[in-house]
């Protein structure tokens, strides 16, 4: 299964979730990240806090959904609400829209306690949602059934 997670700058939960499910899948689920106005570079703190819960960090870095117009993804994941509502580009059609937002850990404003204790708590969300893709990806499912199952895990 391929995904492709969609956050409108893709500098902090686009490159979180990518990290997380490249590295929980194993192979099972091939994720890639981009934005529709990519930042140009990673929030430092989604790689301090990925590094911190042991999650790699290599190769990734801000860019463009222009840039997987040959990647093919089953599906594309929106992690943003301002991305959930943005036109995808066509060469996506074929893909399975579905939007699972998250809170934004890097718009925390607060002491550094805090800040970390939003990205950790975005982090733990991640890792819970892609056990579940993960427990979807084995069954191998068709379009319609993909849909359905990612129904039931609160996907829309």
């Amino acid at each position: 299964m391929k995904i492709l997670y969609i956050c409108t700058h893709n500098r902090c939960r686009s490159i979180l979730s990518e990290a997380i499910t490249n590295t929980l899948a194993q192979g099972l689920i091939e994720a890639k990240s981009a934005g529709s106005q990519p930042a140009g570079m990673v929030h430092p703190l989604s790689l301090k806090y990925l590094e911190q819960t042991g999650f790699s960090t290599k190769g990734l870095k801000s860019q463009s959904w222009d840039d997987f117009e040959d990647f093919h993804p089953d599906i594309v994941l929106t992690v943003c609400d301002s991305a959930a509502g943005e036109a995808c580009p066509l060469y996506f059609g074929n893909s399975l829209k579905v939007h699972w937002g998250l809170s934004d850990p890097s718009k925390v404003e607060a002491g550094e306690a805090e800040t970390e204790q939003a990205f950790l708590a975005c982090i733990e969300q991640i890792v819970e949602r892609v056990n579940q893709l993960k427990s979807i990806a084995v069954k191998g499912l068709d379009k319609l059934g993909l849909k359905a199952a990612l129904a039931t895990l609160g996907a829309h």
